[in-house]
């Protein structure tokens, strides 16, 4: 795959998770580079959450973990959106971090930076 094809699904897996996690979660998400027109975020969502999006056949699921981890900054959640094509969503989040995923969900309607939400 080539270096403009391959960033091109990139871009079409982060718009695709920001629309289901818009519909599972019913709180609006959207790709970060269209929010804010830097690298960075994968998805904007709610405020605490770091989404690292993986469009790929094959995920090496340790390293992209830790890529959300490390890009995640102080006191936000790292999850990760994984699909391969023909199949469903995964959200992959560190077993300690469900307790805070869940408390930013459940308090999903603060407002997102943009003040939209």
């Amino acid at each position: 795959m080539t270096g403009k094809h391959s960033r091109e699904k990139g871009k079409r897996g982060e718009r695709e998770a920001a629309r289901a996690l818009t519909e599972v979660l019913g709180l609006p998400a959207r790709r970060g580079q269209q929010y804010d027109g830097t690298e960075g975020k994968d998805v904007v969502t709610v405020p605490g959450l770091h989404v690292e999006v993986k469009r790929v056949e094959s995920l090496r699921l340790y390293p992209a973990v830790e890529q959300a981890k490390r890009d995640a900054a102080d006191g936000e959640v790292p999850i990760v959106l994984h699909r391969k094509n023909e199949r469903e969503w995964l959200l992959i989040v560190p077993l300690a971090s469900v307790p805070p995923l869940i408390e930013r969900v459940s308090n999903g309607a603060t407002l997102l930076p943009d003040g939209s939400g």
